[in-house]
């Protein structure tokens, strides 16, 4: 397939040869025209989806509240610790997982992988390597805060720390982490191993360009202390997006920044066609004439439509300032308020405004309903009774909702519902939305900024070659602007009755991806063979560090572990046993 740039010849090409772009005029300049698909029949899980309300308001909800509740618990009692304690049982934990892993025969134990159960991760991926025979090591025990230090402005934190804990202990004392993820539930091991933003990833990268220093269980039970600078600094380099595949991360130290209480956001709607919706998105992100002090603390886009989006520039602001006459202030944590995506949209009627928000209730702002998500589990969540009346329950725990779902469930979102990012240069957000409403037609969409750092290494994911050269809006010398495009819905041919090919469109987008320098977070259910795999991704630092440290043999590879599908073991272990062709990642 040629590149899909949607100006380009390739691209009408593309669009003849799609059967839902058959009946379109070879144009898209309009966007209005919902494409042409066949009508598709209802079956008995169309029924299951639409009324799974019931089980969610009836079991779902009361029981997560119950478990938001035990946990609360648990990070009160483990706060009221003495540094020293939890640091001598972080040391023990650490001890008990050295252990484990030297208890295993590599003959017949299979690979090695996590003990926790495959539906309570966050993300949408099918655990299928879980599926087959693997020797699993217990790390339910790293969820405790080891240590605030204001004065080295760094966090210690085991992995299961989330991010509602951390930033409950760290607000009071008027500090954050750089990037604080917006979703409570989401974990630093996580966030590192994997994938995390937010809106001040403008400035500071991604979650893991915030990371100080990584403790690290190898294959072989040595604990290594990994940093940018020291002995083990390949390996501080390739653990991110390397999904625990180099070994088990036991603890992080993690960049501390000084905040104010609150966030003074403005909301400005902005109504055109999405090339001009991404060009007032940029200049958000980054203001034309290239003032630093006119850059933002905070920086989030939404589009609601083809045609319309509300960009919001966040600011830190004391209390005092916050408080001054004819300032308004909105606590949008209270559970009776609307939700937040719901409330920005207002924007769009009344113009432009600017409110106070207390800050950690700023960084979790999507975290009631799920960005938009939450609409679709609850048709009825966002309506003023129910958020009065049972507001304070929600949101509904990821992982619940997994474990109650099903396969059937499970397969009709694969094949019915989008949650994909893409991680896009910001010259070309206008392209990846134009080539989303096409695809897929899923609104709202949200944009998020974040540099990609020019780094001493050559990691799975980097700038495009020479972007230092081209000068382009936001780009810096050291680093590359990006944007992380969310896709999170139920596309709108869906609710018209209509045939939508989810596997195929996420094909399409990941093709997309590869052919634009862009990345797609493997949280997210892949399509892709391991060959395009390496295509989106470079392999080369990835693979020295399986290597030099003991990974191959002991722990799957990044791709097997992505991959959909049930395996089997001969072939994770034929994967395992096999030296990745260096050509995949060189190709482009």
């Amino acid at each position: 397939m040629g590149r899909l740039n949607p100006t380009s010849r390739h691209h009408f090409l593309y669009k003849a040869t799609n059967p839902y772009y058959r009946s379109q005029p070879p144009a898209m300049a309009d966007l209005q025209t919902p494409l042409v698909r066949p009508k598709r029949k209802k079956v008995l899980v169309d029924y299951l989806v639409q009324f799974r309300w019931i089980l969610v308001i009836f079991v779902v909800l009361p029981a997560s509240a119950l478990i938001y509740f035990n946990i609360y618990l648990g990070d009160m009692w483990s706060a009221m610790k003495s540094e020293k304690k939890r640091q001598k049982e972080h040391e023990d934990n650490v001890q008990k997982v050295v252990k484990r892993l030297k208890q295993r025969n590599p003959k017949k134990d299979g690979l090695v992988c996590t003990a926790r159960k495959p539906w309570i991760a966050v993300g949408m991926r099918n655990v299928d390597y879980k599926r087959v025979r693997h020797f699993e090591v217990d790390l339910s025990a790293f969820r405790n805060i080891l240590e605030i230090d204001p004065e080295r402005m760094v966090a210690k934190v085991e992995p299961l720390v989330n991010m509602g804990q951390i930033s409950r202990a760290t607000c009071p004392m008027n500090l954050s982490l750089a990037v604080v993820a917006e979703l409570d539930d989401l974990t630093v091991g996580g966030l590192i191993n994997g994938y995390g933003i937010e809106g001040s990833s403008h400035i500071y990268g991604l979650f893991s360009d915030t990371v100080v220093a990584l403790e690290i269980v190898l294959a072989d039970g040595r604990v290594v202390r990994a940093t940018k600078d020291n002995e083990y600094s390949d390996l501080f380099y390739g653990v991110p997006w390397s999904q625990g595949t180099l070994g088990f991360l036991v603890s992080a130290e993690i960049k501390l920044i000084p905040i104010k209480e609150y966030m003074r956001l403005t909301y400005t709607p902005v109504k055109g066609p999405l090339k001009e919706v991404a060009q007032a998105y940029a200049d958000a992100v980054a203001p034309r004439d290239g003032d630093p002090a006119k850059v933002p603390d905070f920086v989030e886009g939404m589009v609601y439509s083809a045609t319309e989006g509300v960009m919001m520039t966040g600011v830190y602001a004391s209390k005092e300032e916050a408080k001054k006459k004819g300032n308004k202030i909105n606590s949008v944590g209270w559970w009776f308020k609307p939700w937040f995506y719901q409330h920005a949209q207002t924007a769009l009627k009344k113009g432009e405004f600017v409110e106070y928000i207390p800050t950690r209730e700023y960084y979790h702002r999507h975290t009631r309903c799920l960005y938009w998500e939450g609409k679709l589990i609850l048709p009825f969540g966002d309506q003023f009774w129910f958020r009065f009346l049972f507001g304070w329950l929600m949101p509904p725990k990821v992982s619940l909702l997994k474990a109650t779902q099903g396969d059937a469930i499970r397969n009709y979102y694969h094949d019915n519902h989008v949650i994909q990012d893409m991680l896009v240069p910001l010259y070309k957000v206008g392209d990846a939305l134009e080539f989303v409403h096409h695809e897929m037609e899923v609104y709202p969409l949200w944009l998020c900024p974040h540099r990609l750092f020019k780094l001493p290494v050559k990691t799975m994911i980097y700038p495009e070659p020479g972007f230092e050269h081209q000068q382009r809006q936001g780009d810096t010398s050291y680093a590359q602007m990006f944007t992380d495009v969310g896709v999170y819905y139920t596309p709108a041919c869906i609710f018209r009755g209509e045939e939508f090919d989810g596997a195929e469109s996420v094909k399409r987008l990941e093709q997309w991806l590869i052919e634009n320098h862009s990345y797609q977070p493997q949280y997210a259910v892949t399509e892709l063979n391991e060959k395009d795999f390496w295509r989106m991704f470079d392999a080369s630092h990835y693979e020295h560090c399986r290597h030099k440290y003991g990974a191959v043999g002991t722990f799957m590879s990044v791709y097997y572990k992505s991959k959909k599908g049930r395996k089997s073991e001969k072939e994770v272990q034929e994967a395992e046993a096999a030296i990745l062709e260096p050509a995949y990642a060189d190709e482009a």
